[in-house]
């Protein structure tokens, strides 16, 4: 990755979460920076990968895999993982953040290590293998730069977990120092066969173990496939061939786990750690603290210093810092080791009995006040080997393992670890999967050697992380907002509808409706009110009445048309007014109506057999047209007929027709 890609990443939150605040490393995979995890407030160490990787969805595919994988490892000496992602066309881990130095710095400082601080290393390195090949993980890819050591405690952490698997198709075409570097600690079967089990991590484990306590790789060359011959076709030299000092236990160590058959290894990690214990068992405490002789540890020149006053004190205590700081100004000192390893308390030395003949020679009757504070001397270290003893054999200091809970409840497994000596802390965390109240891991994890008396911490699983909807019907939209992001969920689309029911600006619904159970983050959709919808009342006067009720009762309008009257202009059934009208109301609002009976009726008088003058009058009067028709000339004047008939009730106005004879 090039400087100005590492330059351009620094700043950038990566998912939302991951903010990178520094640049730690680049490997030939991924480059590694210092993050920000936003959300839990804690640093981080994030693996960005290569761009060409991320853009192999078949790499993309196994990467994802086995990083889940990677992630349900939990175990003090591992790396933790938590979280893997992508984040536009960058694919990345989140990983536990170790500040510290690896074993590859730590060789490369201190050149050939002393027994005891190879074996302090190792043995925390296959205690975290071993938790991986019990839960069916196989690493791949073990080698110095995969082992860390914590500079403020010295705690030995593997990482990579599972992730060579991913990269496997990509490796073999990598940079050709990327590929030296895996190339020294491939087993013969992945050479020739591209297969990976347990066994291939316990050789690579052995050869690391013969590189910490020589200062050089068993296998060299200027080339991937001249390495590979040698895994092949070679046996791996035993350490005391470049370091005559090298125990021959450990010769015999370095070659059960790196012999060429697999059949012939110890099956799993924890097979070969056994066997580390019982080598070491076999070493004197001079054995274990020799420096380093021979050809090989020449080449550490000052290291040599620093390995031996490291490698001199349990744990690698430095002896003397103002030494150190004067043999070798220039170097970090080797970090002390922090694991569970079970160092057999030396006593001082109780002075020889000649030294009491003396003192009586010297001062006669003062020889027994001489010899006593020898014999209280004598006692006192009697006492604090026994004590000694007492505690990391059968006290508090003693070990124990870590029994298997996961599956079980929190009170079962507080039971389980009390009765290994452990005293349980649990914590909650949601999951996808775990059913509530079940325990998905713990801190150390099963099979890990600690102290009795130790803290566990069990994480139990609160089940899936749900969270209701709030009820914000008739909330305002800022309101609404506030409380949908308080349940830890986002508000999705806002949209704006009639309401006759809540007022304008206020929620009207939800979506999904209140109580749904969502997972975090999860959108909400809300319906807010325009007010009530405004109804145009159209306008039916001299129109017919029962169209007008139809059309108005229609947009949810109250209509009142009992009101009835005579009207000459307007049809009998028409609507002679209406209130309102030509305007706007709402959805209940009162309009009425004053619908025409027709004119009014008068009862047509009968004026047959009168003369034609009073007949026309009397009609007239009554408000009626006359018409007169003469038959015959009309000669006598009288009214032979009328038309509308007598006493029929017609309308004022209407003609009434005559004939006069």
């Amino acid at each position: 990755m090039s400087s100005g890609v590492t330059e351009s990443l620094l700043g950038r939150v990566f998912d939302g979460r991951y903010r990178v605040q520094s640049h730690i490393a680049d490997g030939g995979m991924a480059s590694v920076y210092l993050a920000l995890d936003t959300r839990l407030e804690r640093d981080v160490a994030l693996k960005v990968l290569r761009r060409d990787l991320a853009q192999d969805d078949a790499f993309v595919s196994r990467f994802r895999r086995e990083a889940r994988s990677a992630a349900r490892l939990s175990h003090p000496n591992v790396v933790a993982v938590f979280d893997q992602g992508e984040d536009d066309g960058n694919m990345f881990l989140a990983m536990e953040y170790v500040p510290g130095q690896t074993l590859r710095e730590v060789m490369k400082a201190e050149g050939p290590l002393t027994p005891r601080a190879a074996l302090d290393i190792i043995t925390p390195v296959l205690q975290a293998l071993g938790a991986a090949h019990r839960a069916g993980i196989i690493h791949r890819d073990v080698k110095p730069e995969n082992v860390i050591l914590r500079e403020d405690d010295g705690t030995v952490k593997v990482a990579d977990f599972g992730l060579a698997r991913a990269v496997s198709a990509q490796t073999v075409t990598s940079q050709t120092g990327v590929l030296l570097g895996t190339v020294a600690y491939l087993s013969p079967e992945q050479v020739e066969r591209g297969i990976a089990d347990a066994r291939s991590d316990v050789y690579a484990a052995g050869l690391i173990l013969f590189e910490m306590l020589t200062g050089s790789k068993a296998f060299t060359g200027d080339t991937p496939i001249h390495i590979a011959y040698q895994h092949v076709h070679g046996s791996v030299p035993v350490p005391s061939s470049r370091v005559a000092s090298v125990p021959t236990e450990l010769d015999e160590l370095v070659a059960l786990a790196t012999s060429r058959d697999p059949d012939d290894r110890p099956a799993d990690a924890q097979e070969l750690l056994e066997a580390v214990r019982v080598a070491r068992a076999g070493l004197s405490p001079a054995e274990l603290d020799r420096r380093p002789e021979g050809a090989a540890a020449v080449g550490g020149g000052a290291s040599t210093v620093a390995v031996e006053r490291t490698s001199a004190l349990p744990n690698g205590i430095p002896a003397d810092d103002a030494t150190a700081a004067t043999t070798t100004p220039a170097r970090r000192p080797l970090p002390p080791v922090a694991l569970p390893i079970d160092h057999t308390p030396t006593s001082p030395p109780i002075p020889p009995p000649g030294r009491d003949v003396v003192a009586r020679t010297d001062g006669g009757g003062r020889g027994g006040r001489r010899r006593m504070p020898w014999v209280l001397a004598a006692l006192a270290v009697a006492l604090i080997a026994g004590l000694t003893g007492w505690w990391f054999l059968a006290g508090p200091g003693s070990p124990t393992v870590v029994p298997k809970t996961v599956g079980t409840t929190f009170a079962q497994a507080k039971a389980a670890l009390a009765t290994a000596h452990l005293d349980a802390k649990e914590q909650q965390q949601f999951d996808e999967t775990v059913p509530k109240g079940q325990v998905m891991s713990t801190n150390p994890g099963a099979g890990a050697e600690v102290k009795r008396g130790t803290d566990v911490t069990v994480t139990v699983s609160k089940g899936p992380e749900r969270y209701a909807v709030p009820n914000v019907v008739k909330k305002s939209e800022a309101e609404a907002r506030d409380q949908v992001t308080a349940q830890k969920l986002t508000v999705g689309s806002v949209k704006q509808a009639f309401s006759e029911t809540v007022d304008s600006g206020l929620v009207i619904s939800s979506d999904p409706k209140a109580g749904t159970s969502l997972k975090r983050g999860a959108k909400v959709n809300l319906v807010v009110s325009k007010g009530r919808q405004p109804i145009e009342v159209t306008d039916w006067t001299g129109k017919p009445a029962d169209q007008a009720i139809n059309d108005l009762t229609g947009k949810g309008l109250q209509v009142d048309a009992t009101e009835q009257r005579n009207d000459d202009k307007v049809p009998k059934g028409s609507v002679i007014s209406q209130s309102p009208a030509g305007t706007t109301a709402y959805k209940g609002d009162k309009v009425k109506l004053v619908v025409s009976k027709g004119p009014v009726l008068v009862k047509v008088p009968d004026v047959q057999g009168k003369q034609e003058p009073e007949a026309i009058k009397i009609l007239k009067d009554a408000g009626f047209e006359v018409k007169v028709e003469r038959f015959m000339g009309g000669i006598f004047g009288t009214v032979r007929s009328q038309d509308p008939a007598a006493n029929s009730e017609q309308p004022k106005g209407t003609t009434i027709t005559l004939v006069v004879v």
